[in-house]
């Protein structure tokens, strides 16, 4: 597995904290590397956690705001924990990371639905995130 995949799922792990506890991202930060500390993750890897946390998190309305558009009939309360911050973190990177193709970031969405839900989630994450792609101009 990837750095970038490991930093992918330690985001996702955080903002499903984030999420389920209504904390803080700075303090969620800390408690997370706080209780999962691994002194061979390379310093890169962390930083790319970090920086989809923070832009996540800063982002999040107008993050939110895509989802609800392109996911008919869900609302965002409605959709698991998991699926709901996959589709976060993969929004944040179509939007707001120009450094990342964006056929990479639906399919490391998808591959960590796989992992963490199901892979029906998987096949509604597939479906937003390439609508989502398509109305940011990113086909």
């Amino acid at each position: 597995m990837g750095q970038r995949r490991i930093s992918r799922e330690d985001a996702l792990k955080i903002l499903y904290q984030i999420d389920i506890c209504q904390d803080t991202t700075p303090k969620s930060l800390e408690e997370f590397w706080e209780q999962y500390p691994n002194p061979n993750t390379p310093a890169e890897t962390k930083e790319f956690t970090q920086r989809l946390v923070s832009k996540t998190s800063e982002c999040q309305d107008t993050i939110d705001n895509l989802i609800k558009k392109f996911s008919k009939n869900w609302s965002l309360k409605r959709m698991g924990f998991i699926d709901r911050n996959i589709l976060r973190l993969a929004v944040c990177e179509l939007c707001y990371m120009e450094d990342i193709p964006p056929k990479v970031t639906i399919n490391e969405a998808i591959e960590i639905a796989k992992k963490f839900s199901t892979e029906r989630s998987a096949l509604f994450i597939n479906g937003i995130l390439d609508r989502i792609k398509k109305e940011v101009g990113k086909d």
